[in-house]
């Protein structure tokens, strides 16, 4: 099953194709149960164990990192700098990067599965990373298939052969996920100092999105829509989502104990179903004005009263959490209750 309608792909068996790493994945991928995933030996040598069990030693500690945007995000608020950049969205006008100054990386490729290898290649990172999306609320990692952001297992081959790969498991808690990319983002040679003071941000914000919370009382609808209809984020298997429920946020949440990640709901039955006063619309599918253009859902009371927000989350560190928790509080803050159908 592909987990991402071909945007979305993150989850590898859910959606298709869907670093950090660290112990916290011990538990659900067999990796090693010792505090520290990261060493280095008397002479230089790094050794890393990312999220999958994947040990990966070099011969000294990594400069040179190729990321997922995803990832890069947080790497550029802890003051690393990737030399390669691939993304889901085009990268030079990703919004979440707009803060830092990317002009020193190559952007080696704009939509999921399309990585520029020569260009890569050329670049010269010491290290690639992404994420890997568990398959099931077990936490199973599928080992076999393509990491996140991969097209294909050839891709995949092809882009170990340029370097070693590390890979985030980016399920369950979202606290657990924060845990990961601050193990490797320390294995990377970033201070407790400035990773305590993002934590410092990150709690402030999270007082605020959890009063917003409160004082609002409204439902939030995260969700992806295509030409298929709408696929409606299972909010206790979205990390992220995960993560604000924590802070009180009321996701829409029509069958939680069914299918993995995603209800899917055709356009004939969507409107019916997305019930939440707030729309929070995925960056990589239909937005506001296509949403307007279905005849079974022009009527939503949340379309209707403008209520429908581009949502591009899923970096999960400390300081990309804490703009999103802020931005997530004004929403709510600035939007009021609908009737809904």
């Amino acid at each position: 099953m592909d987990r991402t309608p071909r945007a979305l792909r993150r989850l590898l068996s859910l959606l298709a194709a869907v670093v950090l790493l660290g112990a916290v994945a011990a538990c659900s991928s067999g990796a090693s149960d010792a505090a520290d995933p990261a060493s280095s030996s008397a002479d230089g040598q790094w050794t890393y164990t990312d999220d999958r069990g994947e040990e990966v030693t070099l011969d000294a500690q990594p400069t040179r990192i190729a990321s997922f945007t995803d990832y890069a995000i947080g790497m550029y608020a802890y003051g690393l700098e990737p030399v390669a950049l691939f993304g889901r969205v085009d990268v030079d006008s990703d919004p979440r990067l707009a803060d830092y100054d990317t002009s020193a990386a190559t952007v080696v490729g704009n939509s999921y599965g399309e990585i520029d290898l020569e260009a890569l290649a050329a670049a010269e990172p010491d290290l690639i990373v992404t994420g890997i999306y568990p398959t099931d609320r077990k936490g199973t990692l599928d080992l076999e298939g393509p990491l996140y952001g991969f097209a294909d297992v050839e891709q995949q081959t092809q882009l170990e052969q340029i370097a070693p790969v590390v890979a985030i498991e980016v399920g369950g808690a979202g606290a657990d996920v924060i845990d990961s990319f601050n193990s490797l983002a320390t294995a990377l040679g970033v201070s407790e100092d400035t990773i305590a003071s993002a934590k410092a941000e990150f709690d402030a914000a999270g007082e605020e999105l959890e009063a917003a919370a409160t004082s609002s009382g409204l439902e939030v609808t995260q969700m992806y829509a295509d030409a298929d209809g709408i696929y409606l984020v299972k909010p206790a298997d979205e990390p992220e989502t995960q993560l604000y429920s924590t802070y009180g946020v009321d996701f829409t949440d029509l069958r939680p104990d069914g299918d993995y990640y995603w209800d899917i709901y055709s356009w004939e039955n969507a409107s019916r179903m997305m019930t939440g006063d707030v729309l929070l619309v995925n960056v990589e599918g239909y937005q506001e004005e296509q949403l307007k253009d279905q005849a079974t859902f022009a009527s939503h009371p949340a379309l209707q009263a403008g209520q429908v927000y581009t949502w591009n989350g899923e970096a999960l560190d400390y300081a990309s959490q804490a703009d999103h928790m802020t931005e997530l509080a004004r929403i709510l803050r600035d939007a009021h209750p609908v009737a809904s159908s």
